[in-house]
This record gives C-alpha cells, sequence and structure tokens, in this order.
C-alpha cells in the first residue's frame, strides 16, 4: 500500500470519527435536554408527564411546526393522544384536546391557570393589553373596551361597516381579472378597523402603507424570542413602533376634535373610561388600536377567506343561502328605469370624508352610488339594502352557514395558558410553571357530537339537529369563560354582511383548477392565496 492510499484512508477515518462524534453529541444534548424538562415534574403528584417529544436544545420542536402546521400536532396527537408535551416558542407546553379538557382550562382562569401567549407576542403587543393582562387589569380592560362590542355600538357601526363592504365589493366585481381573496378581505378588514372601530382615517396610499405594515407585525407575533437584526421579533418589533406612531398623530387628531356623539369604539371606549374614573393615555389608545386591528382583521379575514372558499366548493348551499335572503326579501333590482334613493347611511359617509368617491345625485342619473363610484354599466344588477341587528337576526340558514365556516377552519387554532398549580389531565400531571396549549381546531375535528365532523354542513347547527348544543366545549371558535373573545358577535356581524352581500350582488368562481392547501399558522389561510373572478349578479 502506497503512502497515497494510506493519506485517503487516513482521511476517511478522520472523518467518519469526526462525524460519528457529532452524532454523539447530538445524541447526548438531545437527552440531557429530554433529562432537563423531565426534572420539572411536580415530584408532589405521582402522576406521569404527558407522552410527548421536547425537540432539540433551545429550539425544541418549534421548526418542525413552522413547517408542518396543523400536520404536527395531528401526527403528534395521533401518536401521543389528546394530551402531549412538546416544546415551541422557547416554551415548555403540553397540548391539549376535547371538550373536557378545554373545559378544565377556560374555566379554571385564575385559579389552575392564567393567559400565556407567547413571549414574542408579548413583547409585540404589549403586557397590559387586553391579550397579555391578568388579574385585576384584565378585569379593568375588559370592562372598559365591553361597551364598544354592545348591541347599541353595532348598530351605530353597522352602516358605514356594510358601506365599507359594498365598496370592496363592488370594486372585485369590477376587475377584470382575478382577485386574490385573503389579501383582498385583509385590505378590507383593516380598514373596517381603522375607520370604522376606531373612527381614525388616513388616505388611501397610507392606508396601504400601514395594511402592510402591520401584516408584518402579524407574521412576526409567534416567532423565536430573539432580539437580534433580522430576526422575527425585531421585524415585529419595528412594525409595532411604526403603527404606534401613525395612530398617535391620528389619535391626537381625533381627541381634538368636537364631541358629536358616539360614532365608534373609540368614542366608546373613552366614554366608559370616564364614567369608570379610568386614567387613559395615548400610550394606552395606541396598544389598544393595534391590539383591536389585530382582533378585526386578521382572523376576520381569514374566516371570509373560508367562507368564500366554502361557497365555492359547495354551491348547494350557497344556492341554499340565497333562497334563503330571497324569501326575506332582503335585495332588490336597480337599474335605469327604477331609480335608487341614496340611503341617510351613505350620505352620512359621504358627510364625513370618506374616501368613496362622490356620486351625483341619484335622482339625476338614475343608478345605484355603488354603481356610479365604479363606472360599471348601467345596467341591472341587484343590491343589497341596509341592515340592521334585527334584519340580521332572520338570517337563521347563514346564521348556521357562518358557524360551520368557524367550526371547520376556527381562524385560530388555540390558545395559551400558563399553569399556576398542578392538575390532572387525561391521568397526567400538567406541572405548575408549564405553558398549555389548548386546540380549538382538534377539538371541532374530534368531538363525537359531530356527525361526519370533516364534512362541510351548516345544518348541523339547525334547531332540529343542534350539535354544537348538546355539549358546551365541543365549539370554541372563541375561546371561553372569562377570557373568551369580547368581539366574537362583531366579527360574526361583519362575515354574515360580508356573505350577504355576496350572495345577493355577485357571482364568482375560482380562477384556478384546484382549491389552495390551507396553512394554520399564525391564523388559518390558503398558501399562496385563493385566487377568484367575481362578477355583478344580473337578473
Amino acid at each position: 500500500m502506497n503512502l497515497f492510499e494510506l493519506g485517503n484512508l487516513s482521511f476517511l477515518a478522520t472523518a467518519i470519527a469526526s462525524l460519528l462524534s457529532v452524532v454523539l453529541l447530538l445524541a447526548i444534548s438531545q437527552q440531557l435536554w429530554t433529562l432537563r424538562w423531565s426534572i420539572t415534574r411536580d415530584r408532589d403528584s405521582d402522576l406521569p408527564l404527558p407522552k410527548g417529544s421536547m425537540g432539540w436544545p433551545v429550539v425544541g420542536e418549534t421548526l418542525y411546526w413552522l413547517f408542518q402546521g396543523s400536520h404536527f400536532h395531528v401526527s403528534r396527537r395521533e401518536k401521543y393522544g389528546s394530551v402531549f408535551k412538546t416544546h415551541l416558542l422557547g416554551k415548555p407546553v403540553i397540548r391539549v384536546t376535547g371538550a373536557e379538557n378545554i373545559r378544565k382550562i377556560l374555566m379554571g382562569e385564575h385559579s389552575l391557570v392564567c393567559t400565556q401567549w407567547p413571549q414574542s407576542t408579548r413583547i409585540i403587543l404589549g403586557p397590559n393589553t387586553l391579550a397579555n393582562s391578568v388579574g385585576e387589569l384584565h378585569k379593568r380592560k375588559r370592562k372598559l373596551l365591553t361597551p364598544a362590542f354592545s348591541h347599541v355600538a353595532f348598530e351605530t357601526y353597522i352602516p358605514r361597516l356594510q358601506d365599507a363592504i359594498k365598496k370592496e365589493v363592488a370594486k372585485w366585481c369590477s376587475e377584470p381579472g382575478s382577485i386574490d381573496v385573503y389579501a383582498a378581505t385583509k385590505a378590507l378588514t383593516f380598514r373596517i378597523a381603522l375607520q370604522v372601530l376606531l373612527g381614525l382615517d388616513a388616505a388611501d396610499a397610507q392606508m396601504d402603507y400601514l395594511s402592510r405594515t402591520f401584516e408584518q407585525l402579524t407574521d412576526n407575533l409567534f416567532s423565536l424570542p430573539i432580539d437580534v437584526s433580522f430576526s422575527g421579533l425585531r421585524k415585529g418589533i419595528k412594525a409595532r413602533d411604526i403603527l404606534h406612531n401613525s395612530m398617535e398623530k391620528m389619535i391626537e387628531e381625533k381627541l381634538q376634535k368636537q364631541w358629536d356623539g358616539y360614532n365608534d369604539a373609540f368614542d366608546y371606549i373613552l366614554n366608559s373610561a370616564k364614567e369608570n374614573h379610568y386614567d387613559v393615555t395615548i400610550q394606552d389608545l395606541k396598544e389598544t388600536a393595534v391590539e383591536l386591528i389585530f382582533a378585526a382583521h386578521a382572523t376576520t379575514a381569514s374566516a371570509s377567506t373560508s367562507l368564500i372558499l366554502l361557497l365555492l366548493l359547495h354551491p348547494a348551499v350557497a344556492q341554499k343561502a340565497r333562497a334563503e335572503l330571497e324569501s326575506l326579501e332582503v335585495g332588490h333590482i336597480t337599474s335605469a328605469n327604477r331609480p335608487t334613493r341614496l340611503s341617510p347611511e351613505y350620505s352620512l359617509e359621504r358627510s364625513r370624508g370618506s374616501t368613496l368617491e362622490s356620486a351625483p345625485a341619484a335622482e339625476h342619473h338614475h343608478v345605484s352610488p355603488t354603481a356610479k363610484i365604479y363606472n360599471g354599466k348601467d345596467e341591472p344588477r341587484y343590491h343589497l339594502p341596509y341592515m340592521t341587528l334585527e334584519k340580521l337576526s332572520r338570517m337563521r340558514y347563514l346564521d348556521c352557514v357562518v358557524k360551520e365556516v368557524l367550526r371547520l377552519f376556527p381562524p385560530v387554532s388555540g390558545g395559551y395558558r400558563t399553569v399556576l398549580k398542578t392538575f390532572e389531565l387525561d391521568g397526567c400531571q400538567i406541572p405548575k410553571g408549564w405553558s398549555v396549549m389548548y386546540s380549538i381546531r382538534d377539538t371541532h375535528e374530534t368531538a363525537p357530537v359531530y356527525q361526519r365532523p370533516e364534512a362541510f354542513d351548516p345544518e348541523r347547527f339547525g334547531a332540529e339537529r343542534d350539535e354544537a348544543g348538546k355539549g358546551r366545549f365541543n365549539y370554541v371558535p372563541f375561546g371561553g369563560g372569562v377570557r373568551g373573545c369580547v368581539g366574537k358577535e362583531l366579527a360574526q356581524v361583519i362575515i354574515k354582511i360580508l356573505a350577504a352581500e355576496l350572495l345577493v350582488t355577485a357571482e364568482w368562481t375560482m380562477a384556478t383548477k384546484k382549491p389552495p392547501r390551507m396553512q394554520t399558522v399564525p391564523v388559518v389561510h390558503p398558501v399562496n392565496g385563493l385566487h377568484v373572478h367575481f362578477n355583478h349578479k344580473h337578473p
């Protein structure tokens, strides 16, 4: 054997030894990482920790979770059961599924558990927001916000909310190409949150910029808590600071205006603060503004996109919902031969300086305001009149459709809590100090009360079957207990009005051969968007 061959063998042996050393080091470090969390179990309890894997040192299973989406939880639930342990976003987490398990968590707020969003979420949104506050601060925040989500307040919002939806749907129908529904509904819900809920206004260019900035914030809410250049956390903080600076200017302008009654959520919040003798600072209002947008923006856009997708995939459901609206005589035809009276709400919107283009008086040109705004052809088309809560409540089947959309595709997959004291679930200990993530989506998919839970079947919510009514926590798209979503009714109002507007005034078809794949992080949304052709519906 010559020197050259000996040298090759020596190099190969060194490479193999190095590789084995790396593999051994990784195996040992993983075992030590697992041991590190095993010893944190509550030794006063005889129950074992849930089954599961803690992944790799520091990162845990975060990368698997981010890349695999909902499959991550499904695969581990099938392997380990309804209660399993993992390590996500820098924290040990116990993932929980099932109505009874969720009931124990949601009803155990302040006694067994307390709210605990990931550290990145707390940093970006702020520790004193409603989502992140605990104890008396949480009660105070909720009391402050509750009047803004009352039925009286909804009646104030609905006319301008419906104007925004009418304008957006008309724009979709006037577009010759396809619309990315998820991007369009995010722009719509951001505008609704900013203008209708907060009473803040901005030019279209600034509105688009703020909307993109807000997307950057939401895209990085669930990131590793590492504040370094180009990290997700740093991007989220930067986006938050831009939004706060812009909000501060708009809020100060709003506070300087003369009071003219209740027009938006901020008016109700400021009056609630005054009645309860709460001192509210500009910083409080900035954080509240961002949180309200967060609550109304991505989640409502997610649900709206899922609604349109499911109606596309199930035309019989769409037709039955249309038939209900026709039976209620919701919607009428506007044409060149039938003048359309401008509604008081529409006139009010124009007087408040809306970005809607001004339209000549209807009695002179005999066209609907929406048709004139978008330079549509002066031909017969359907028009949805302005809604009230009473009118919306009569749309029983449409209500079932919205509920079924939220069951099948709940916008938020679950919620986080921190364990205050060790308790038991499914024969396992849930140790003090660990995080618990309850799964809304998995609970909806596995609840035994639902017949064929994988199917889109709105009639499961009808009076005859009422499957969700067989157990309080089998249907929890908005959470529950003292942490239940304060804006859940408003979200359903927005989705219902959008559905009615589309069903009455528009027709739509999918622009792609196959429906998109859905991703669940940070909210449920279609990968690469949902592309749809919209057209005005004509008699």
